[in-house]
This record gives structure tokens, C-alpha cells and sequence, in this order.
């Protein structure tokens, strides 16, 4: 099975767990006449609605590329993530409007402990649901599906929180504890909203994922072949689940187009093995100048015009320009 349909997969069993948790809120709820536990439910509202639109995205990410879309539909998950942020943060809002009208508000709750062992239950599988999104979604390279587990995960400390709002009033029967700890609870998932609304701006906008780049930079730093005179012009693009690298290799001057291309290969079986097979790789190959000399260190080149310096280790910083590296003397 191919990494869109595993992801397509976890996300509609995501989205039946969802739905089961947010009827169980609903029940706890009804239990209850809580308003942070219903703030909770209206917050699973959300998880559902996002879970669908996940389960669309994927569905449309999983397409193959066509003559529309060359570089395939993975963009779809950035436009679907950035609803889910819009979403979750909306929900954090209305869960403060309505937590602070009710502190106004007379009201009595009913049956506490069987509300907080209720939502309990839904905290748990809510965190178990979320670390299998993230971790399937950061193997997959799926923002679509780490978008909806850190969702999950947040929803969990939520919950939690509510948990322990709801023992306080409990113990201390004072009721106004329960729109603080909505309150409170509600700030947590504005934050979560905004990040993941950042993150999918930052997608759409092709903006450098730093992490992958500094991973792909040690990656290479590491085991760098004795051909790779020199590596430049390094740029990396996500579409959702594929990885798009264009990069520019030196390699000796004097090797022919099948040696060359040798070296493309190793380079390409190299970043696979590391970031899975859903990488395409550009490489443009360069051959080495006389400067090249004192940054290379292949010791049986015939051809060595000045003697070997120093290697230039690669940065995210200096592997991204558009230049030859050389020595400057």
C-alpha cells in the first residue's frame, strides 16, 4: 500500500473515532449540564468537521499527477490544514463567549462522576488517535495528518484540564469554576489554531521547512561521496506526501555523462534511503574548475591542478546558494 492510501486510511478510521468521541461528550454533557464539558463537545464538533475535510484532501493529494497538475495534488493538504486551524481557532472562541455568559448565569451541574469518567475515556483515545496522526503523518510526510493529531493531542490536554476543573468543583462545589477552566482551557486551543494556520500559510507560500533542510544538510555532510566535489543550489519544496529536491553537484571535470550520472544516482539512493521513496530528485550536474582543487580531497584525481586545502563542510546557509564554493585568498 502506497503512502497516500495509507494516510487516506488512518484518516477514516481518525474521522469514526471523532464522531464516537464527540456523541460520548454529548452524552456526558446531557449528564451533566456542564458547560466546560460542553465547550469540550463543541470543540469535537470541530474534530469532525476537520476530519472530514482531511479525509477529502487525502482523497485529492492520492490522485496522480496529470497534465493540470504536474507536480501532483499534494498542495491540497496546506489549503485543508489551514481550515482546520481556522476551525479549532473559531471553536476556541465561542468556547470564551460562551463560558463567559455563563458565569452570569445561574446554573447547576448534575452527576459530575459519571461526566468526568465520561470524558476521561475520550481524553485517552483522543491521545492515542493523535500520536498515531503524527507519527504516521511525520513518516508520510502528511500535514494534513499531522495537522489533525496535533489537533487530537491538543484536544486531549484540553479535556484533561476540564477533568481536573470538574474534580475542584467537585470537592469545592463552587460553580464558577467551570467557565474558568473553559476560559482557560479555550486560550490553549486559540494557539493551537493559530500554529497550525501559520504552518499551512507557510506551506502554500513554499516557505523553507528548516528542520528538513538542516536534516538533509547532515544527511549529506555525513556521507558524502569522494566524487561530490561540491554541492550548491539546494532547495526543497513539499507537495504534500512527495518531497521535491533541486540541487547542483560537482563532480570531476574529465568524468563522461555515464560516470556522471552514477554519481546522480548515489546521491538520489542516498536522500530515498534517508526521507523515504516519495523524494523526486533534480540534480544538475557540474564539472569541477581549476578553484575547485583546494576544496577537494579525492586523492587518485590526475588532473589536480593546486593542492588540497580544506573540504568546505556544507550549512543550510552556504549549500542553498546559487555559487561554486571555493577558497577565498
Amino acid at each position: 500500500m502506497n503512502t497516500a492510501a495509507q494516510n487516506f486510511k488512518i484518516q477514516k478510521y481518525i474521522t469514526f473515532v471523532s464522531i464516537s468521541l464527540f456523541l460520548i461528550k454529548i452524552l456526558a454533557w446531557y449528564l451533566t449540564h456542564s458547560v466546560a464539558i460542553l465547550t469540550d463537545a463543541l470543540e469535537s464538533i470541530v474534530n469532525v468537521i476537520a476530519g472530514l475535510i482531511g479525509l477529502y484532501s487525502l482523497f485529492i493529494s492520492g490522485k496522480p499527477k496529470d497534465t493540470d497538475h504536474p507536480y501532483g495534488h499534494g498542495k491540497v493538504e496546506f489549503i485543508s490544514s489551514a481550515i482546520e486551524g481556522v476551525l479549532i481557532a473559531l471553536a476556541g472562541l465561542m468556547i470564551i463567549y460562551k463560558s463567559v455568559s455563563n458565569i452570569f448565569v445561574n446554573h447547576t451541574i448534575h452527576q459530575l462522576d459519571y461526566g468526568i469518567y465520561l470524558i476521561l475515556f475520550t481524553a485517552i483515545i483522543n491521545y492515542v488517535a493523535g500520536r498515531i496522526c503524527v507519527k504516521a503523518g511525520s513518516k508520510n510526510n502528511s500535514l494534513a495528518l499531522i495537522a489533525g493529531g496535533r489537533h487530537l493531542i491538543a484536544d486531549t490536554y484540553t479535556t484533561l484540564g476540564i477533568c481536573i476543573g470538574l474534580v475542584l468543583i467537585l470537592v469545592t462545589n463552587i460553580i464558577w469554576l467551570d467557565s474558568a477552566v473553559a476560559i482557560l482551557f479555550a486560550l490553549i486551543i486559540l494557539y493551537t489554531g493559530f500554529n497550525i494556520v501559520r504552518s499551512s500559510i507557510a506551506g502554500i507560500m513554499d516557505e523553507a521547512d528548516e528542520k528538513l533542510l538542516e536534516k538533509m544538510v547532515d544527511t549529506l555532510n555525513k556521507k558524502r561521496g569522494v566524487n561530490w566535489v561540491d554541492l550548491h543550489n539546494l532547495r526543497i519544496i513539499k507537495y504534500g506526501t512527495t518531497i521535491h529536491l533541486d540541487c547542483h553537484l560537482t563532480v570531476p571535470w574529465y568524468f563522461n555523462v555515464h560516470e556522471a550520472h552514477k554519481e546522480i544516482d548515489a546521491l538520489s539512493d542516498l536522500v530515498r534511503n534517508e526521507f523515504g521513496q516519495s523524494v523526486e530528485l533534480f540534480v544538475h550536474s557540474d564539472g569541477c574548475m581549476d578553484f575547485s582543487c583546494s576544496i577537494c580531497d579525492k586523492v587518485d584525481c590526475k588532473e589536480r591542478k593546486t593542492n588540497f586545502v580544506k573540504k568546505i563542510t556544507w550549512t543550510m546557509e552556504n549549500i542553498s546558494t546559487d555559487k561554486k564554493h571555493q577558497i577565498i585568498t
